[in-house]
């Protein structure tokens, strides 16, 4: 008897959360953004979410809720309902806080599960025009021959640009000196006006001091040339062997999401990124639609996190 109880139970259970699924969505959804209005990651919640919520039969509201580098929306959304009406869109700072922050508010492995990536995005190796070095190959023989002469800025400690600049020392054999900043756009500015003489900023924020010629692109950071930015080479093609370095941002729901809802999301996100009109804002931005599915996406962000523990610890980083 008790065995017969515990098998209706378990029916019972599973035929409520199949009925639940059935009728989800039937009230709209909240997108989290961790980084404030007017970023990439702001620009793309704010491009699907129209999409998403046709594809999805519901609205779907883009709410920011920035701060300690995505770890106050992340934290917010690990603790909200696993029904499929709250997710979070995270930029590349996802995978690297677990080695920079050593008591994150949440578990990335254990509170999350991946229901892709939407795009990612190159960073452009930049410098000043009166920087003497006008290649990759000018940039290093320079910093060999000066070991810590050359500068380059950031928005700070353990951030994109910096963990950029660093992975650039460790491929090129080189030894720099990082100038941190408190925010991009303070770095941006130092660097176009000539104070600090390097800077890895991302192609969309970055073009149009390019293409007015107040800093010289010497290489982008992708597998593959940028779009927007067609003359500029690879680091690769430059030199620098095995670097690559993307911002990226993915989407995510709670751990405990029943699958079939996480499905359904990440099968209505896949066929958004996959329009002629979501295709092209990303391209304007400078980056590329991600090609593959929730598993592809999740193992990227795995390996992502691996790679960056890596150089935290080789170049003993942190936000300090």
């Amino acid at each position: 008897m008790k065995l017969l109880a515990k098998a209706l139970f378990l029916l019972l259970l599973f035929g409520a959360g199949s009925v639940h699924a059935q009728e989800w969505p039937n009230r709209p959804i909240s997108l989290i953004v961790s980084y404030p209005p007017g970023g990439t990651a702001d620009l793309m919640a704010r491009t699907i979410a129209g999409p998403l919520g046709k594809a999805l039969g519901t609205s779907v509201v883009v709410e920011n809720r920035p701060g300690a580098s995505g770890q106050i929306a992340a934290a917010y959304v690990s603790k909200a309902s696993a029904d499929g009406y709250t997710l979070m869109l995270d930029a590349s700072s996802y995978s690297v806080n677990p080695s920079l922050f050593p008591k994150l508010p949440y578990d990335p492995n254990r509170d999350f599960k991946t229901l892709g990536i939407l795009a990612q995005y190159p960073n452009v190796l930049l410098v000043h025009p009166s920087f003497p070095a006008k290649s990759v190959k000018d940039m290093v023989a320079l910093a060999k021959a000066k070991p810590n002469g050359i500068a380059y800025a950031s928005s700070g400690n353990g951030s994109a640009q910096h963990l950029a600049g660093a992975l650039f020392e460790v491929k090129a054999g080189v030894e720099m000196q990082h100038v941190p900043y408190k925010g991009g756009g303070p770095a941006l500015n130092d660097v176009v006006g000539g104070q600090v003489p390097v800077f890895f900023g991302s192609v969309a924020s970055t073009k149009q001091y390019v293409e007015t010629g107040k800093l010289n692109a010497l290489a982008v950071t992708g597998k593959k040339r940028a779009s927007s930015m067609p003359n500029v080479p690879t680091m690769a093609e430059a030199g620098i062997v095995g670097y690559e370095v993307y911002e990226w941002n993915g989407i995510f729901a709670p751990a405990a999401t029943p699958a079939v809802i996480l499905t359904k999301i990440s099968d209505a996100i896949a066929k958004v990124m996959q329009s002629p009109e979501v295709k092209e804002k990303v391209s304007s931005l400078g980056g590329e639609v991600f090609q593959g599915n929730a598993d592809t996406a999740d193992k990227f962000i795995k390996a992502q996190m691996v790679e960056w523990s890596k150089l935290v610890k080789s170049g003993k980083i942190s936000v300090d």
